[in-house]
């Protein structure tokens, strides 16, 4: 597998190694970014938006997921829809002997969707997607409260999910366009125009 990405580096892009060692180059970067879009797309899709043969595509499609780029699929859903209205974030602080004993009641709680360990006043971050206000306080005060590893527990309400990515990629604030450079006139707060050397000399002379 490597190399196939050995082989196929074009645009002189940053080469990354990843996984058992294949390494990532532009093309391997833009089939990801199509993904995103669309995980459905077909091969034959994929090869026409990347600008590479149906066969190039699948095998580097393999590749990525083979070499665990690609960890696998799966579907969104509309939460609200499914009858999981209200999310919420609770934090924990652990009681720092007892970590196992935290991960195994977590993985018993189907409502948690994700949990991190942080830096920080508290320990850990549980994201909970539950039905309605009483199932988060029955979370906490029944079963996170009498679970000896919880010492302490913080939780927020999310009100609204202003943006979620499926995943970001390297190269995803490269690819941020510059605004065009403004029109004379003035500029707009928070925007800044620059000036050649020539037009603010003129612009002085106009003053005088």
């Amino acid at each position: 597998m490597s190399e196939i990405s050995r082989n196929g580096v074009s645009g002189g892009g940053q080469p990354g190694r990843i996984g058992i060692g294949l390494e990532l180059d532009d093309i391997h970067m833009k089939i990801l970014e199509v993904l995103r879009e669309n995980g459905r797309i077909s091969v034959a899709a994929l090869a026409e938006r990347v600008g590479i043969s149906r066969a190039s595509a699948y095998t580097r499609f393999e590749a990525l997921r083979a070499d665990g780029a690609i960890k696998g699929f799966t579907a969104e859903i509309d939460h609200v829809r499914a009858g999981l209205g209200i999310t919420a974030l609770i934090f924990v602080t652990v009681r720092q002997q007892m970590w196992k004993q935290f991960r195994a009641e977590l993985a018993r709680m189907p409502e948690v969707e994700y949990c991190a360990i942080t830096t920080g006043q508290h320990d850990a971050m549980i994201q909970v997607r539950v039905a309605d206000v009483a199932a988060v306080h029955t979370m906490v005060t029944d079963r996170l409260a009498n679970i000896p590893a919880v010492k302490a527990t913080e939780t927020v309400f999310i009100l609204d999910e202003v943006l979620k990515r499926p995943y970001v990629l390297p190269g995803d604030g490269r690819q941020a366009r510059r605004p065009a450079q403004e029109a004379q006139g003035d500029v707009p707060l928070g925007k800044m125009r620059f000036v050649g050397a020539a037009e603010g000399r003129a612009a002085l002379k106009k003053d005088d």
